[in-house]
């Protein structure tokens, strides 16, 4: 602050505090502080006025102001004390209530935050645009956290109400087509009034769209149009572009999922397992902290494990430029927690995606995806904006540590005493209506036959048995398993007969599970990355038969393999073979391989383009 601020800053204050300027005067000067990222001083000035003008009209919005610049500023306890002010002034001021709402979903207080919002429903009067603009982020701001309570039929609710105020929202568009996926609400595709039917297709987001298309060149550029939207153009590239000269490779694993979570239980075993002598892991994490073991385990298996949750995404970036990563490997894709700015700042030489999204990234930061040759055949890489490290065995790496707890009886599952078990314990929102149709001719097919499915929410369980009775089928031959903790969710594997995959979103982390349990997996392969998941597990596994390619032949081989004698028991004796000595399960195989592709992408070498395949 030079010294002609400093005299002018001094008069400001003082003709504040003798009540000798007026608030619109106070606004334009402390607009002018703020954009000059003086936002302490423009707090300090809102405080005298406070202070000295205890019976102004204005001081409902003195406080709110003050309230927005205490939030910016990341003092959330004195922010909701301002707007809790304003509000004792003057109740029925919906802005501050909406900012209240944010101020206590950040302390971590939902039902109050779900209040505070409920309340600018009934105040704000959608006629007068301010007041309207407040009341369509209240009902979208409810409609976020309760979807991410899995509250999805009272976020449907509210996002119907805020298109029906504002038809044309794409990001709310997205969020409504995903929770309609989720609760099994068929046909996804069916436009809310008012709204563009071309729009709703257009505004499906990267995840939602890799169960409702494999078409791999609509995923490319729904990814690339996604970016482009978030991400500004010609951003400063932070590492530098000749990489390090580390005698050890510094590896970078970053991602919102060091918890409980399908990634972190993938990958733990591969942390654990990098050779220390040439390698530094780092694990660069935002994952809430949900004290599970499995968390415990990667915090353990990084050499380096980084904290950036209460970091922005450019303070992120910076905070692992400084840690010179060669190559940073982000487990986290367009999917919820997903730091694309971050990325788009390079805060590493070499960037690569892994795992958390099953698909095309879109984004031009990211410059190779981990694969294998049926994951993504040479044919199919030109719809990926990255480059496949093409692994010589399977791209998914597993984790040969994981627990199994007692296998439960079929009564303690509500499964019946006899019959053959199909299931299918994918996420719902991997259903579709033409693979459920197969699913209720392959059970009209086996006599006596019964599917178990995954119990993700009330909502998709009574549209599932619905759907069920509308083909003919009776509602009672479906069984829910409730989620449970992975230990127990292994054990579960024993008892099925035979895993039904789902398209074009194939089982991943699932597949995984099942076939290391030794059930087999019946697979549909299409186009996409999603949609070849099970097929390239299947491959490494010896399994090709249990791979089709249409859904007619998927319900034959389905209904063949429940009504011959032995099939999926011989099918069981074959994975045990492949948990004991074949290639799906063999991490620390999968690592050597992974750290000599990762090091080529470093250093080329001559022999490595020879033989892409080398061991």
């Amino acid at each position: 602050m030079s010294e002609r601020q400093h005299i002018d800053y001094a008069a400001a204050v003082n003709l504040v505090w003798h009540r000798q300027m007026e608030f619109g005067q106070l606004l334009h000067y402390t607009d002018q502080l703020a954009a000059s990222g003086l936002r302490g001083l423009v707090a300090v000035l809102y405080r005298t006025w406070l202070e000295r003008h205890n019976d102004s009209p204005c001081n409902p919005f003195a406080w709110f102001n003050l309230g927005t610049v205490l939030f910016s500023d990341g003092d959330v306890e004195g922010a909701g004390q301002a707007y809790e002010q304003a509000l004792a002034l003057m109740p029925d001021f919906v802005q501050p209530r909406f900012n209240l709402g944010l101020v206590r979903e950040r302390q971590g207080q939902i039902d109050a935050a779900i209040e505070q919002w409920t309340l600018v429903q009934e105040h704000a009067d959608p006629e007068k645009p301010e007041q309207r603009a407040v009341l369509i982020s209240a009902l979208n701001n409810q409609a976020r956290v309760q979807e991410g309570r899995k509250q999805f039929g009272d976020a449907m609710e509210c996002l119907n109400r805020s298109l029906a105020l504002e038809p044309a929202q794409t990001d709310v568009l997205h969020h409504w087509i995903f929770i309609r996926a989720k609760q099994c609400l068929w046909p996804v595709y069916e436009p809310p009034a008012g709204v563009d039917p071309e729009l709703l297709r257009n505004s499906t987001s990267a995840l939602a769209l890799l169960s409702l298309s494999d078409d791999p060149q609509k995923q490319l550029a729904t990814a690339k149009g996604y970016a482009e939207r978030k991400l500004s153009a010609n951003l400063p590239r932070l590492a530098p572009q000749e990489g390090y000269q580390h005698e050890k490779i510094r590896i970078g694993y970053c991602s919102s999922d060091f918890c409980l979570h399908p990634v972190a239980m993938l990958i733990v075993e591969l942390l654990e397992l990098h050779d220390r002598s040439k390698f530094e892991i780092y694990g660069f994490c935002w994952s809430p902290n949900d004290g599970s073991a499995l968390r415990q385990r990667v915090v353990t298996a990084v050499d380096h494990y980084v904290a950036i949750h209460h970091l922005d995404e450019e303070a992120s970036a910076r905070l692992i430029r400084e840690h010179e990563i060669d190559i940073l490997i982000d487990l986290q894709g367009q999917t919820s927690g997903a730091r694309m700015h971050m990325l788009a700042l390079r805060p590493a030489p070499v960037q690569v995606t892994y795992l958390g999204l099953p698909a095309t990234t879109g984004m031009s930061c990211i410059d190779h995806v981990i694969a294998d040759r049926f994951l993504i055949p040479e044919e199919y890489a030109k719809n990926y904006s990255e480059k496949p490290i093409y692994m010589p065995d399977v791209y998914q790496v597993s984790d040969r540590k994981r627990l199994c707890a007692p296998v439960p009886t079929r009564k303690y599952c509500g499964l019946p005493a006899e019959g053959f078990v199909f299931c299918s314990f994918n996420n719902n929102y991997k259903y579709t209506p033409e693979v459920f149709t197969a699913w209720m001719n392959i059970l009209r097919r086996v006599p006596g036959s019964v599917l178990w499915l995954l119990s993700d929410n009330p909502w998709a369980q009574a549209n599932l048995q619905r759907e069920a009775e509308a083909r003919g089928m009776d509602p009672q031959r479906l069984i829910f398993a409730e989620r449970t903790l992975p230990e127990q969710y292994l054990a579960r594997y024993v008892l099925p007969d035979l895993f039904l995959d789902t398209f074009p979103f194939n089982a991943g982390t699932t597949a995984n599970d099942a076939l290391w349990m030794g059930l087999p997996v019946l697979t549909l392969t299409g186009r996409s990355f999603a949609a070849r998941m099970a097929g390239a597990l299947l491959t490494a596994a010896g399994l090709p038969e249990l791979i089709t390619y249409d859904l007619q032949t998927y319900e034959d081989k389905a209904v063949e393999l429940a009504t011959t004698p032995g099939a999926c028991l011989r099918l069981r004796e074959h994975m045990e073979a492949v948990r004991a000595s074949g290639v799906l399960f063999d991490t620390p195989r999968f690592v050597r391989n992974l750290e000599h592709k990762l090091t080529n992408i470093l250093v080329p070498a001559p022999e490595a383009v020879i033989n892409l395949d080398a061991a």
